[in-house]
């Protein structure tokens, strides 16, 4: 589904209209309002942050692998991500309703994963959570298959190719999260939507995993009405 005037216009105008009540959950200068879960760190104390802030963006710099997430717990909310591979392409995720810690690989906690990884971004990955989108078999294998443990099929691919930016420019990612509903736009294309959820509230975690991540904004805008 190529982006359209009207998905873009749409995406601005829910935007502009909530303008108000957004706020940004990285400041530019520090993690205030964050934490850092990396189980080497645990293991030697020596071992250095794979996330720092630099010329003001939160960075992942991919290794040790891991995530950074918030001390606060959202519901009914968009959050807009913009970033780039600054250098080669590779692997990282957004998770939203985020709870129980190292679930996945004793390292990523249970969650709905919002994939990052380059051409794959919109891919959701299921972590002890799961949701349902159309064309489940489709877009996600043999039904006996599906799972949210390691070892079972926890991928959904997303809905279109193309959709993200050549390496090096940076990219808008709109993750909607209402109710038991995402919804995600990557540069104005809806690449994925799911329902059926089995959480609707939870942190938001950014991954350490395969390659060096820049994240300029980071933006959440509450939902206050929505239809159940």
């Amino acid at each position: 589904m190529k982006r359209s005037l009207f998905s873009v216009l749409l995406l601005l105008s829910v935007l502009s209209a909530s303008a108000q009540k957004t706020r940004s959950l990285f400041n530019g200068r520090d993690f205030s309002g964050w934490h850092i879960d990396v189980p080497a760190m645990d293991k030697d104390s020596s071992v250095p942050s794979p996330f720092i802030v630099r010329d003001g963006k939160l960075v992942s710099l991919a290794n040790p692998q891991g995530h950074i997430i918030t001390n606060a717990s959202y519901e009914n909310f968009y959050l807009q991500v913009e970033y780039r591979f600054p250098g080669k392409p590779g692997n990282c995720g957004v998770l939203v309703f985020a709870s129980k810690p190292r679930v996945l690989y004793d390292m990523f906690p249970q969650s709905i994963e919002v994939q990052m990884q380059h051409k794959d971004a919109g891919d959701f990955w299921c972590i002890g959570e799961d949701i349902t989108v159309p064309n489940m078999e489709a877009r996600r294998g043999p039904k006996e298959t599906w799972g949210s443990v390691d070892g079972k099929n926890r991928r959904i691919m997303n809905l279109t190719d193309n959709s993200e930016k050549p390496l090096g420019e940076w990219n808008t990612m709109l993750i909607e999260c209402r109710g038991n509903t995402i919804k995600v736009w990557v540069n104005g294309d809806l690449v994925n939507y799911g329902t059926g959820c089995t959480a609707r509230k939870g942190q938001i975690a950014l991954q350490a995993e395969g390659s060096e991540v820049e994240f300029r904004k980071l933006e959440l805008t509450p939902i206050k009405k929505f239809s159940k």
